[in-house]
């Protein structure tokens, strides 16, 4: 069998030897005797074989990349993605005179919301036909396709802006809910003594041609939790509030997406 030849990448090595150069002065500052650097390595090693590292960077890592790239430009500020995101949610159809409706089971327990907004770009053009993808977690802050017993796509789906950028969607309003807290993530949480809570939060993502995709999170003037996200995902441009109307909840946010 020919072996397969990996050809040079100068910005991996780049990056790598950047790595390895702050890891070394992590080391060499902390001033870690062995036996802590071997419970370092044991805890890493259980973090990749449980599957927990992509929780770990989107909790500690990712929010710190994005307010690096985006906080000085125009635009709407982008959250995290998150560990709940999946592929293949289904197309959200209108039905004439009515607004769309998230993916969801008959009678879908929890708090009726309709959820409004606009989306436009840093040139003021509203944007017609962008594709916006949403999920959430359920009435018992469980996300389908993880640890819900609800079907593969419940509260997922996507459907696109009409033609002055607007669109309003009815769901159920999401709960505040912990990460998972009883691998090595919530050991480490435990030795920080910090909770391991999220606040209630709307999951969005936009898509339009000739501009940046746009990965969002919508949160709720309120929430308990708001200033003291385990992920500090919170974006101050990105709460909102929820108002009684209709005997339901309502809420609104606009968007800008930033021209690629």
């Amino acid at each position: 069998m020919q072996k397969q030849v990996t050809k040079k990448n100068e910005r991996v090595e780049e990056v790598f030897n950047l790595f390895i150069k702050h890891i070394q002065n992590f080391l060499t500052e902390a001033k870690l005797n062995h036996e802590e650097y071997t419970n370092f390595v044991d805890w890493a090693d259980r973090l990749g074989r449980t599957g927990e590292l992509p929780l770990y960077a989107d909790v500690f890592l990712e929010t710190h990349v994005l307010r690096a790239m985006y906080t000085d430009k125009p635009g709407t500020q982008p959250s995290l993605l998150g560990p709940y995101f999946v592929e293949g949610s289904p197309l959200v159809e209108k039905e004439p005179g009515k607004p769309l409706v998230l993916t969801q089971r008959s009678n879908e327990p929890g708090e009726p919301l309709l959820f409004k907004g606009n989306v436009s770009s840093t040139d003021g053009m509203p944007l017609a036909n962008t594709r916006v993808e949403m999920w959430q977690n359920d009435d018992s802050g469980k996300y389908s396709s993880f640890d819900s017993d609800a079907p593969k796509y419940n509260l997922r789906g996507y459907f696109y802006t009409d033609e002055n950028g607007d669109f309003e969607v009815q769901s159920i309003v999401p709960l505040p809910y912990s990460i998972p807290a009883d691998g090595p993530t919530g050991e480490f949480l435990g030795f920080m003594d910090q909770h391991p809570m999220r606040p209630a939060h709307l999951h969005l993502m936009f898509e339009a041609e000739g501009h940046e995709t746009l990965i969002t999170q919508v949160f709720f003037e309120g929430d308990e939790w708001l200033e003291t996200d385990v992920a500090d995902g919170v974006r101050t441009e990105l709460v909102t509030k929820l108002e009684d109307k209709n005997g339901r909840k309502e809420a609104s946010l606009n968007f800008v997406m930033r021209r690629e």
